[in-house]
């Protein structure tokens, strides 16, 4: 966890949501300001800091709505921190709770120093992250068409006989609707089909698009990623623009918590209390080590002894997330020194 301890003289706490915003900034004795609600939008922001914008820190918790307040600020010369907002909701969690309390507390938490800061990932690398995690969706969906097929023709409702092929190629669709004798169920797998082959078009130029713009970005550590084994095309896209700067991570167990793949455990007078943090980190970056690791078992000997090893210690599930851990303390390293996989 990372604190913000700067001690400019006005600290600015700001709750915000999609239409509104609360804002509260006191000065470096703790006297209170400006509290006040507010649209959310640039001009009645700035016009409401204009006393205090040229000595202001402002705060503001990492939701899905910071793009544009940070940005505002980054172009009106107007320092802005992201509180991690899981982070903050354990350390100022009360009793009473709404946008004008939040806001005030944002503001202490700034003054006081105990701000968990969360990373503000950089303006160009923003919206190919987005797409690429818009295409993570639309995966889940076109794998739920194709389930649905499967289902429908053995498991679930008319135990034909296995269809024996992939269909998750096109190639392999043909007929596959034929094989029911009810006209409404045919009808169903159609629009499944229909609809799959329509994402895997869209798929394709949305991959296409992404790589393109990865290639300008940092082609160097994209090929970096590709010399991992079990790492791909697409888990490379991921991995590149979930991690973006290695340097954010000052020890190689920092990367591996922020994937997910270390529990923290809970201790107290020497008692035991389980593990916690579970929803603490990147949950795309940890999908996507889980993944190398399955994949990374194909044609490699020394990963297949590994896992071999470790399942003697543990079940199944369990050693391959410690191969995910290997692989991403190994990963860690690899880019610190800017050298392929060996």
């Amino acid at each position: 966890m990372r604190f913000d301890t700067n001690h400019p003289p006005f600290y600015g706490g700001i709750d915000l949501h999609a239409r509104s915003l609360y804002v509260c900034i006191v000065n470096h004795e703790g006297d209170m300001l400006l509290h006040r609600n507010m649209k959310a939008a640039p001009e009645p922001f700035l016009k409401a800091v204009v006393p205090y914008r040229d000595r202001l820190v402002v705060a503001v918790e990492c939701i899905f709505t910071w793009y544009w307040l940070a940005d505002l600020c980054a172009a009106e010369g107007i320092a802005c921190v992201l509180g991690h907002a899981l982070y903050m909701k354990a350390i100022h969690g009360g009793k009473a709770k709404n946008d004008k309390i939040d806001s005030q507390k944002i503001a202490a938490l700034l003054r006081g120093g105990l701000l968990p800061q969360a990373y503000g990932y950089p303006v160009a690398m923003r919206a190919p992250r987005d797409l690429l995690r818009r295409r993570a969706n639309l995966m889940r969906k076109r794998a739920e068409l194709l389930a649905h097929v499967h289902h429908t023709n053995r498991n679930s409702q008319y135990n034909l006989p296995a269809i024996g092929k992939k269909i998750a190629y096109k190639a392999n669709r043909a007929g596959i609707a034929e094989r029911f004798d009810d006209a409404a169920v045919q009808k169903t797998i159609e629009v499944d089909l229909a609809l799959s082959t329509y994402e895997d078009e869209l798929l394709r130029d949305l991959e296409l698009s992404i790589l393109t713009t990865a290639t300008h970005h940092d082609a160097n550590t994209l090929y970096l990623w590709q010399t991992v084994p079990g790492i791909g095309k697409i888990l490379s896209l991921v991995l590149l623009y979930e991690s973006h700067d290695i340097d954010c991570f000052p020890r190689v167990q920092d990367f591996a918590s922020y994937c997910r793949l270390i529990k923290c455990a809970q201790e107290s007078a020497g008692t035991h209390l389980g593990t916690s943090g579970k929803q603490i980190g990147n949950a795309h970056r940890k999908w996507a080590f889980s993944e190398a690791a399955g994949l990374c078992l194909r044609n490699n000997p020394p990963g297949q002894k590994y896992l071999a090893r470790v399942e003697k210690k543990h079940d199944k599930g369990k050693a391959l997330t410690l191969l995910a851990h290997k692989l991403a303390r190994a990963v860690s390293y690899m880019l610190k020194r800017k050298t392929a996989f060996d």
